[in-house]
């Protein structure tokens, strides 16, 4: 499997706050990947 072949590398998430993110980002932590993420400040989400 992918997650057996990749073993001790570093993942970076972007919208890690958001539903999708934070499920793959706990996925990626539970089969013991070093992951870092990315959120949007609260108050930036009107200007897009």
């Amino acid at each position: 499997m992918w997650f057996e072949s990749h073993q001790n590398s570093t993942h970076l998430f972007t919208g890690i706050a958001g539903q999708d993110g934070s499920c793959l980002a706990e996925l990626f932590v539970e089969k013991g990947y070093e992951v870092h993420g990315i959120k949007r400040r609260a108050s930036s989400f009107n200007t897009i």
